[in-house]
């Protein structure tokens, strides 16, 4: 490997950035020359015009940035030498030659995987330093031929990774590792689960996967679609501009409240009743209370047509609600059968009595006023708020539905003690809206994505993974989290027992425990916790050149703020971001505080305009998973667990807010430390 330094070679990698930055503004031109109103009818023309708009948006050039941030030079057997700039678009010249290559092409998959023992007919790994949009350093890796040595180490890759930065989550396209780029692109027919400690990547991994998924399978993932499921909100707007950043705008994004918006919220459920109504027996529930809508026939069907009465009797009936009751399709499509399965038994009578009708008959006999008034006689028309009102408000049919399935106990949690007396006026909980999605889908079939990304779905109860399956039913899955972050009471212990209830019992767990963002001092720190949280699992390793920086400062009642106060004014001037992470009932009090001493600051759990890009950022601790800073500081880390319903998910939620510090994290309380950290 060689030293970084400015020569003529870095000089000619310079002017190869310049005319890239030319031709890639050249194919900007032309795609702005093309116009969409030339086409043959009006809708090719708008189909065109947005075609073209997103063609137009994937060929801007940021002068901050370079167009490739690395270079590979290839000798494949038999095959001319060949050399491949990396970059997060393709580039071509007029004659359609590449100039740069994108990170997700086959080609490229050198740049990141190629090692001395499989060097993929690699000899040269090159990568640039970068400073304001122009090359400042050259390193190269040698990984054949006689000039290959060294231990593989990059300064340039450890700068990136450790570089100080503010605003939202930026792309890894420059820094992904060779275990993370098999995930990235692993096939599209593959789920994948992500078992990641903190400062693993594996929510940059997934985004990338999302990339790269768009990329390769364009035309299947364009009708489909793709998902990105997080945390909350705040997560969302931290993650946002990564896939645009790689050229993708077409992928939606959810947080599971979003996902399961049939009704407005208006109350919250205690913690053993969301527990419960996220239990997976609660689907069982739900089918029984929806399939025992179908009523026996207990009389024979009579249609009047002209003169005559024809008479289907009530067991021929019988016949045809058990078969379709029996076929696995919805309740509303075996419903939209009935009436035509009704009319055929009619026609066949009117045959056997010699008649000759035909589909038109038919047809009118399943329309006809009759057969709808005795189809819905024993196949009634339902909606999920009325079905699960119904339960909730009325013991004896939630008694008839649980039955061998809740305990006497576990319903009298389920039913209301003061029932709503309509559907209209019941106050949903948040565990209701994916109980109302579940009933949503047994009554008529949620449409499948083509692929989901679901990051932290340890914290899903297994109702709200099912939710998460439907939207991936026939498509597939990248799944994100650690067990070890779980910080809600239903978290999973078990991903095979998650992946089960997500629908892809047949997935490849990977599991990625090198630590490319947390540094070593933070880790050691927050690993105290592990023995007491998640059995069985260790902390990451950290490989940063960075060991980080620790530091705890006990003050005395009344002291917090100004201890606070007196940190963010001596590193006021220092790069990156700061988080501030403090329990939810202080978090008012702390930016009142702030406020007072003219500390500007942010609020990532409220929409205060430019919150998202200021350096100081106040977090709830409810709300910091997923994120990062360069500089945390904890806030009372005794009251952030003793704020959870249970010992263990409290510390849980306490490692996750130890574990957003990229570089420094510093502890403050008044009252004393956990036990479990205190070690």
């Amino acid at each position: 490997m060689s030293v970084p330094s400015l020569d003529a070679d870095l000089a000619a990698e310079q002017a190869h950035l310049d005319r890239a930055r030319a031709e890639l503004a050249r194919m900007r031109a032309a795609a702005e020359a093309l116009d969409a109103s030339k086409a043959s009818d009006a809708v090719s023309g708008e189909v065109l015009g947005w075609v073209l708009a997103r063609r137009i948006a994937s060929l801007q050039d940021d002068p901050q940035t370079t167009l490739f941030f690395g270079r590979i030079d290839t000798r494949p057997r038999g095959l001319p030498a060949e050399d491949f700039h990396i970059g997060r678009r393709h580039v071509t010249d007029a004659a359609g030659d590449p100039l740069v290559v994108d990170w997700r092409a086959p080609i490229s998959t050198g740049f990141y995987r190629a090692s001395r023992a499989q060097p993929m007919d690699v000899v040269r790994r090159r990568r640039f330093g970068v400073h304001a949009g122009r090359l400042t350093a050259i390193e190269d890796e040698w990984l054949m031929g006689d000039a290959a040595s060294g231990d593989g180490h990059s300064a340039l890759l450890a700068a990136e990774i450790e570089r100080p930065r503010t605003g939202p989550m930026r792309d890894i396209v420059s820094t992904i590792q060779p275990e993370q780029d098999e995930i990235v692109r692993g096939d599209v027919a593959t789920t994948i689960c992500v078992q990641g400690a903190p400062g693993t990547g594996k929510t940059a991994v997934g985004l990338h996967r999302a990339a790269w998924l768009l990329y390769s399978f364009r035309h299947r993932l364009d009708r489909s679609g793709v998902l990105v499921v997080g945390p909350n909100r705040a997560f969302l707007d931290h993650i946002g501009a990564v896939l645009p950043s790689l050229g993708e705008v077409r992928v939606a994004h959810a947080t599971m409240e979003t996902l399961v918006a049939h009704a407005r919220v208006r109350a919250e459920d205690p913690v053993d009743v969301a527990t419960l109504k996220g239990d997976g027996r609660l689907a069982q529930v739900l089918a029984r209370a929806v399939w025992s809508q179908v009523r026996p026939a207990s009389e024979p069907l009579i249609v009047p047509r002209g003169v005559r009465k024809w008479r289907v009797p009530a067991y021929e009936v019988q016949e045809v609600l058990d078969e379709l009751t029996a076929r696995d399709i919805r309740y509303e499509a075996a419903r939209g059968h009935l009436p035509q399965r009704l009319a055929h038994h009619v026609l066949v009578a009117m045959e056997a009595s010699g008649e000759a009708p035909d589909d038109r008959v038919q047809d009118a006999v399943a329309r006809s006023s009759a057969v709808r008034r005795y189809a819905a006689s024993v196949w009634p028309t339902l909606d999920p708020a009325g079905v699960l009102h119904s339960l909730f408000a009325d013991a004896e049919a939630l008694a008839a539905a649980s039955a061998d399935i809740l305990t006497d106990d576990e319903q009298r949690l389920l039913s209301w003690d003061k029932p709503a007396r309509t559907k209209g006026a019941a106050r949903w909980t948040p565990a209701d809206l994916v109980l109302l999605d579940e009933l949503s889908d047994l009554l008529s079939r949620t449409p499948s994505l083509g692929h989901v990304i679901l990051d932290e779905a340890q914290d899903l109860s297994p109702m709200q993974l099912r939710a998460v399956g439907r939207r991936c039913s026939t498509g597939s899955a990248t799944v994100l989290g650690d067990i070890a972050q779980g910080t809600t009471p239903w978290a999973t212990t078990s991903w095979a027992e998650a992946m089960a209830h997500l629908g892809k019992p047949d997935h490849d767990l990977v599991e990625l425990d090198r630590g490319f963002r947390v540094p070593a001092v933070v880790i050691d720190y927050a690993a105290r916790l592990l023995p007491h949280i998640s059995e069985g699992l260790g902390p990451p390793t950290s490989v940063r050149d960075n060991r980080g920086s620790l530091a705890v400062h006990p003050v005395g009642r009344g002291d917090v703020a100004d201890r606070l106060a007196e940190f963010l004014a001596e590193r006021v001037d220092e790069p990156g971001s700061t988080g501030v992470i403090a329990p939810d009932p202080l978090v008012d009090g702390l930016g009142a505080a702030l406020d007072e001493r003219g500390i500007a600051h942010g609020r990532l759990d409220v929409d205060r305009g430019d919150d998202a890009d200021h350096p100081v950022q106040l977090v709830p601790a409810t709300v910091a998973k997923g994120l990062e800073f360069d500089r945390v500081i904890v806030v009372e880390p005794a009251a952030i667990a003793a704020a959870e319903p249970d010992e263990r998910t409290g510390l849980r939620r306490l490692y996750v807010v130890l574990t957003r510090a990229v570089s420094e994290l510093t502890v403050i309380h008044s009252e004393p430390l956990p036990a479990a950290l205190a070690g």
